[in-house]
Formats: C-alpha cells, sequence, structure tokens
C-alpha cells in the first residue's frame, strides 16, 4: 500500500508540473524573423536631398521634362501627356509653384506653395490629410539647365526631371533613368512629356496656395 502512494504521489506531482504542448508552444514560440528590406526600399528610406542645394537659385521657369511614376493617372492615360511648365516664386519660406498646362484644351494655372524646411534642398508640401503630405527633395541639379526632383508621399515616390528649356542632354537623361531604376521606376514607368505646345497664358486658374 505504502508503495501505491509513493506512486500516485510521484504522478500527481508530474502532473502538476505538466502543461498541454499548445500551451507551451503558445508561451515559448519564438517571434518570426522580420523579412528582410529589399534594395529599393532602403534606396526609398536613405533618399535625401543632394549636397549644397541652394533652393534660392531654383526660381524662375522650369519646364517638365520626365516622369517616373507608378501614379493611376499616368499609366491610364500616359499616352496623351500635355506640355507643362513651371515657374518658381522664391521668398523667405516658401516657394511658390505656378504650374501651366492644358486640361481639357483650356489652359489651367495651378497654384501650390511649398514651405522650406531645416534641410537644404527639401521642401514640404501640405496635404488635405496627414496622410497626403508631401516630401519634395532636390536630388540634382545645374540651376542653369536642368533638376532632378523627388516627391515622396509615405512609401509612394515620383522622379521629374526639369529642363530651363525644352530639352536636356542625353547623359542627364541617363542618369534620370539610372537614379529612378534603384527606386523600383523602370523605363516601363517613365513617361516622356512633349517639349512642344506650351500655352503661353493661362485662361483659368486653380489657387491651392
Amino acid at each position: 500500500m505504502i508503495r501505491f502512494w509513493l506512486y500516485l504521489f510521484f504522478v500527481l506531482a508530474c502532473l502538476s508540473f505538466w502543461e498541454p504542448a499548445e500551451t507551451r508552444r503558445a508561451r515559448y514560440k519564438p517571434e518570426p524573423p522580420k523579412p528582410k528590406k529589399t534594395e529599393t526600399q532602403k534606396a526609398v528610406e536613405t533618399l535625401a536631398p543632394g549636397q549644397n542645394i541652394n533652393i534660392d537659385q531654383m526660381s524662375g521657369k522650369w519646364h517638365l521634362l520626365t516622369v517616373a511614376s507608378r501614379c493611376k493617372n499616368l499609366l491610364e492615360s500616359g499616352f496623351k501627356l500635355e506640355s507643362t511648365s513651371l515657374t518658381w516664386t522664391i521668398t523667405a519660406d516658401t516657394v511658390t509653384v505656378s504650374t501651366v498646362r492644358k486640361l481639357n484644351f483650356v489652359c489651367w494655372e495651378i497654384k501650390q506653395n511649398y514651405m522650406k524646411t531645416k534641410t537644404p534642398g527639401q521642401l514640404f508640401l501640405k496635404g488635405k490629410r496627414p496622410s497626403e503630405n508631401v516630401d519634395v527633395m532636390v536630388l540634382e541639379t545645374d540651376y542653369s539647365s536642368y533638376a532632378m526632383l523627388v516627391f515622396k508621399r509615405a512609401e509612394k515616390i515620383t522622379m521629374k526631371l526639369y529642363g530651363r528649356s525644352g530639352e536636356v542632354p542625353d547623359n542627364i537623361v541617363d542618369k534620370f533613368e539610372d537614379r529612378a531604376k534603384t527606386l523600383n521606376l523602370g523605363l516601363d514607368v517613365v513617361f516622356q512629356f512633349p517639349d512642344y505646345g506650351f500655352c503661353e497664358s493661362a485662361e483659368k486658374v486653380l489657387d491651392l496656395t
């Protein structure tokens, strides 16, 4: 009888330390490893303006030449792009950007204010909601002939190439396309804007400042 009670005691003692396998797995389940970031994600996270960019020298008129973007509107209607010009008017704190282009055969002027930031070469465009805020960075420019800009909203990226005239040297175009590829914006999403047919003046104005 004593042997029986000793056996029962040891069984109960073991059961007191036992728990179902599912509970053990749930309690000691290791955290899954975080997925490694892609080269594109790393490139987007480390985006920064070019060194020693002086926004004040960006004033004046520019022509939009090329856009690299996965924007839905461009993907659906990229075959009917209109010539687009911009004029930058720069003050101490803001850059007023006046964009002139045709929409439904009418020349529109669209005005926006880009706010200067503490980072040289970087501007901020406030959206209606925080999710629509845009960081604008000047990646590269010589101020007199071309400028490469990137527009970043959340994780969405658009690159734009501007020229003081309707064209820029081929090596600048190649550099732009190479830079766009690092952001997963290959030639399939690169759109060339017409270098002719610019609006001489605006018929209607949309002021978003």
